[in-house]
C-alpha cells in the first residue's frame, strides 16, 4: 500500500469515527486539516509548509487548465 492509499484509508476511518460521535463531516475535515498543519509546523519550516498549502489552494479547481500542463 502506498502512502496516498494509506492516507485515504486513515481519513475514511477517521470520518466514520467522527460520524459515530456525532461530528459533522465538514467540521471533522476542518479540524483534521488544522491538526495536520499544526503537526507539520513542528517538522518543517513555516515557509515550506505555507508554499505547499498555497500550491494546494491554487489548484483546487479540477476543471482549470494550468500553464504547466499545456502540451
Amino acid at each position: 500500500m502506498g502512502a496516498y492509499d494509506w492516507a485515504r484509508q486513515q481519513l475514511e476511518q477517521s470520518l466514520q469515527q467522527a460520524e459515530e460521535q456525532g461530528i459533522e463531516p465538514l467540521l471533522a475535515l476542518r479540524v483534521l486539516l488544522s491538526e495536520v498543519v499544526q503537526r507539520s509546523k513542528a517538522l518543517r519550516p513555516a515557509a515550506d509548509l505555507a508554499a505547499e498549502l498555497q500550491f494546494l489552494a491554487d489548484n483546487l479547481d479540477d476543471e482549470r487548465d494550468y500553464a504547466f500542463m499545456r502540451p
